[in-house]
């Protein structure tokens, strides 16, 4: 678990975040930057993804390097669960980058 709280005027982020290669979970009062985190996935799997909205928005990019997103969208203000297919195993990155984003994230590994 790593947790962060910065008190400066221009605060890039003040919350919590855990990750490892089967979830990504972020709790946020400030999210005002971009982080990542890899997630190592089967073919078949599914990636569940739960966001939280109280303020501002998000963008969200799931990508294999070297691929094209499998998923992203941008300007995200309001909650949203959805489940992302995974067709080719392998290490794939999920991007959040939060604008005056207040709220929360949750991606894990789903294994079908």
């Amino acid at each position: 678990v790593f947790t962060i709280s910065l008190t400066a005027c221009d605060t890039d982020f003040d919350g919590s975040r855990t990750g490892n290669d089967r979830e990504y979970v972020m709790e946020y009062k400030v999210l005002n930057t971009t982080d990542a985190q890899e997630l190592t996935v089967k073919s078949g799997d599914a990636i569940s993804a739960k966001v939280v909205s109280k303020k501002g928005s998000l963008s969200i990019k799931i990508q294999k390097e070297g691929k094209k997103p499998i998923y992203e969208s941008d300007g995200i203000s309001v909650s949203n669960e959805f489940e992302v297919e995974i067709d080719e195993g392998g290490v794939y990155t999920v991007e959040i980058t939060g604008k005056r984003a207040k709220g929360s994230i949750s991606f894990v590994v789903k294994s079908k």
